[in-house]
């Protein structure tokens, strides 16, 4: 299993043949973050490699999730009468999360200005980007956490779900069109939230308490805003640039059935994943939330790195992910009845199976791509200037 090749050869001859299409019409991020990317990524030595700057900003995000969940593990510290997050700790995850975009923003800069573009890099922060939707939205949450004043851990789970197919649904559109749409709600979600955490550290959690309108509160204005988002602009905009490529004949896909192909396993993830919630004799999503969440974010990050790489390489997107089985099996288990111990003994192991199922992934993915374009994906530096 250590040697094993995801990439097929079929799709390697593809990336030979792969150009970047991508559309930005987001105004704040034409007018605004562009601007200042291009003046930040002049900070950068020309020897910095592209990916190392992708890996870092990852790797912020991932630092936010882990110290969210040291000070908040089950989403009780913004409730009233519970010891709350120290102010510091907000300031130190507003400042790292518009850090983790920035460079999240500036590493394809930074490839075009070394010239050292390549179908990996592409590949690289996409495939990072589809993994930090789960850590995004679980370290957001702690603005509200759970309890009288925030949001319930199965509202969230259905809003994770929101901002899961949001992401999925450019990279749909890219393989039936061949055009990336970047979609609006990203850039405007990650300056948002990056300015609720430092608000939060100055006026505290239990400003979020007090309605914002009439009996409106903030929890509802948060809820509102990411279905808003998803869909009044992510959904429509999807439908209407898959409808133009129809209309001008342009579409990759001649099949509607092939067309969604790239939807079943997350949609698949979803049902399992929810029947599995339903159906728990423990009462899973409130007792272990955060593992929960963090088990449906890995699973489906791994189906959208796949697509990616078919995609990117013009091949069919696989039916099913393998992944599911051992899903389906757990589910299947708890549907007969188990003890609470044992169920929650099952899902540490289906998560950490995930996990190191995706890494194996991503990081054997990594290496084929390397050897194939003759590339270290971590330096500018080629294998025979040694």
């Amino acid at each position: 299993m250590a040697g094993y090749e995801y990439v097929s050869p079929e799709q390697l001859a593809g990336f030979d043949k792969y150009k970047y299409s991508a559309v930005d019409t987001n105004p704040l991020s034409l007018y605004v973050m562009h601007p200042f990317w291009n003046t930040i990524v002049k900070v950068f030595p020309t020897w910095l490699a592209p990916n190392l700057i992708t890996f870092s900003g990852f790797l912020l995000v991932v630092f936010n999730f882990l110290l969210m969940a040291y000070f908040d593990p089950d989403f009780y510290a913004s409730a009233p009468g519970h010891k709350h997050v120290p102010d510091w700790v907000w300031i130190v995850v507003g400042i790292l999360n518009f850090v983790a975009y920035t460079l999240d923003g500036v590493d394809g800069k930074q490839a075009r200005r070394t010239n050292s573009s390549t179908p990996l890099g592409e590949l690289f922060d996409h495939g990072l980007d589809s993994w930090s939707c789960v850590y995004f939205v679980v370290t957001v949450y702690s603005i509200f956490g759970r309890g009288s004043t925030g949001v319930s851990v199965f509202v969230l789970y259905l809003l994770l779900w929101v901002v899961l197919f949001s992401f999925i649904l450019s990279h749909w559109e890219k393989y039936n069109t061949g055009i990336l749409f970047l979609p609006w709600g990203y850039d405007i979600s990650q300056v948002t939230i990056s300015f609720v955490y430092i608000v939060t550290a100055v006026v505290g959690v239990e400003a979020w308490y007090e309605p914002f309108l009439f009996n409106f509160l903030y929890r509802d204005l948060f809820t509102a805003m990411i279905i808003g988002c998803a869909l009044c602009v992510t959904l429509p905009m999807s439908l209407l640039n898959f409808f133009r490529s129809y209309k001008n004949n342009t579409l990759k896909l001649n099949s509607v059935y092939e067309a969604m192909v790239p939807l079943f396993s997350p949609c698949l993830l979803f049902i399992l994943s929810t029947a599995w919630i339903l159906w728990s004799p423990s009462d899973i999503l409130e007792l272990h939330p955060r593992v929960f969440y963090f088990m449906v974010g890995t699973a489906f990050a791994n189906s959208t790195c796949q697509l990616i790489v078919c995609q990117m390489s013009s091949t069919r997107c696989p039916t099913l992910n393998w992944l599911l089985v051992p899903l389906f099996l757990v589910v299947l288990v708890i549907n007969l009845g188990v003890a609470s111990y044992v169920e929650s003994i099952l899902l540490y192991t289906l998560t950490t199976a995930f996990t190191l199922a995706h890494i194996h992934y991503g990081v054997r993915v990594v290496k084929q791509l390397s050897s194939h374009f003759q590339i270290y994906p971590f330096s500018l530096r080629k294998p025979n200037s040694d």
